[in-house]
């Protein structure tokens, strides 16, 4: 998919050229007679979206001709991506000077993503001559990152098991020199891990905790944290069929925090990064954990499981704890982990949590400068209560239907102390409706903006210690 963005090139290109509503007539009277005709006689107006194919005196495909919609309006820079997959094999070019260069580049490759690992279906092949003032290598690790977030989330439960999680993560380090240890079974009880194994004991594939790390010791600590549960069955609290039906991307944390890891070491930043992830499938059988049990915790916290289906903060608090005793600079965990979050704030958005204000803004900025939204929600406090118990430390639900996601990242943030900053992502993983750039399926969400904020962050310091 990488190899449609091309480099400058002398290759013969047809050009694009973007035109809005009110450019239209100009643009007409700009081009020779048969060819203004030709757009005419389609119905062109400029509207957003919108293509006409122009044919030469050959029959062959002479420029195209894509609406932008109304100056006035903001348009979606990945907006012209949908030529990627509208049009058909060739090399393009803009014809003009393109705004926003990079994404509408980045958008192209994106648009063109297909998951065929099961299937014979061609993808498009209409490539891209990188704009002018595009880094275009740095263009195609976003979207190898982004492709191989969405390949993990598309697999299905049956071949991305725990053991298949973690072998695609040893593939990955292997590309970039990383370093790989698992504690897998009744090890995880012997080192400390009672929620992961009992949160994964149930399936046939032994649970597991996978750490991956990269980069210098002394370089400033960053660790990604994402939940891996490979499937999500609803334990004893079982879900319904139309709820279970999507369940392969309950390890779409994970496989988010694996994208932003390979963007971290693609880009080789200067930092020591560090990725766990608790890999289980939440399963059903005699083995399973149940609702009323009290589990202990790495931390040392008695924790009440109020429903089984609510696992995935589980997995995630032990491996939170693991990763906060050695105090990052910066701690990130990422997870789709309540359907709360999807009432909030819908598919589109990554809702994320830090009390951390210059970080906050940061990731905000981020979000809009790279077209991957974001929207900060609070870890309000006060909801702490909701989450007692009688007979444990904490329960790990609330007793009510109000603030799921906030409160599922309030239980999260108890198992952070000495992290200097510290965000949690409860984000989708899945784009239900295809958007430009954006196909049906699993989806990489605010990691472009969280690799942006981390570059920045750290480049700097690199730049002011020279």
């Amino acid at each position: 998919m990488t190899d449609l963005l091309l480099n400058r090139t002398r290759r013969k290109a047809t050009p694009i050229h973007m035109v809005s509503e009110d450019a239209v007539n100009g643009l007409l009277r700009s081009l020779p007679k048969p060819q203004s005709a030709w757009i005419k006689a389609h119905g062109f107006s400029g509207k957003a979206g919108t293509h006409v194919a122009v044919p030469g005196e050959k029959g062959e495909i002479a420029l195209v001709v894509f609406g932008t919609g109304a100056p006035s309006r903001q348009a979606d820079p990945f907006l012209p991506s949908k030529l990627a997959s509208a049009l058909p094999d060739g090399t393009y070019a803009f014809h003009e000077p393109v705004d926003q260069g990079t994404l509408v580049a980045l958008g192209w490759l994106m648009e063109a993503y297909r998951f065929d690992a099961y299937n014979a279906a061609s993808a498009p092949r209409a490539q891209l001559v990188a704009p002018k003032g595009v880094d275009a290598d740095a263009v195609r690790a976003k979207a190898e990152a982004v492709t191989l977030t969405r390949d993990l989330i598309n697999t299905p439960a049956n071949d991305m098991g725990p053991d298949a999680l973690e072998k695609a993560i040893r593939a990955l380090a292997k590309t970039h020199g990383a370093k790989v240890s698992s504690i897998v079974g009744s090890q995880l009880l012997k080192q400390n891990f009672p929620m992961i194994h009992a949160v994964g004991r149930a399936s046939d594939i032994e649970p597991r905790l996978v750490d991956m790390t990269w980069g210098a010791a002394s370089r400033p600590k960053v660790t990604l944290v994402g939940k891996g549960v490979c499937f999500d069955t609803g334990g004893l609290n079982l879900k319904p069929g139309n709820s279970m039906a999507l369940m392969k991307k309950d390890m779409g944390g994970a496989a988010n925090v694996l994208g932003l890891a390979a963007m971290i070491m693609q880009a080789k930043l200067p930092v020591r990064l560090r990725v766990l992830i608790p890999a289980v499938e939440n399963s059903v059988s005699a083995g399973a954990f149940r609702p009323g049990d009290i589990l202990p915790s790495r931390k040392g916290l008695s924790v009440e499981i109020g429903n089984t289906d609510a696992e995935g903060r589980l997995v995630l608090a032990d491996a939170l704890h693991l990763a906060d005793e050695e105090s990052p600079d910066l701690l990130i965990d990422m997870a789709t982990l309540t359907g709360a979050a999807r009432v909030a704030v819908g598919p589109d958005l990554a809702p994320f949590y830090t009390d951390d204000e210059d970080l906050a803004g940061a990731i905000s900025q981020a979000g809009a400068s790279t077209n991957d939204p974001v929207w900060r929600m609070p870890f309000w406090s006060p909801y702490d209560e909701w989450l007692s118990s009688s007979v444990a430390d904490v329960n790990h639900i609330s007793s009510g239907g109000f603030a799921g996601s906030i409160t599922a990242g309030l239980f999260l943030r108890r198992f952070v102390e000495n992290a200097r900053s510290y965000v949690h992502l409860d984000i989708f993983g899945w784009t239900p409706k295809s958007k430009p750039g954006r196909p049906m399926g699993g989806e990489a969400c605010a990691i472009r903006a969280l690799f942006e904020v981390i570059e920045k962050r750290y480049s700097s310091r690199r730049t002011r210690r020279r």
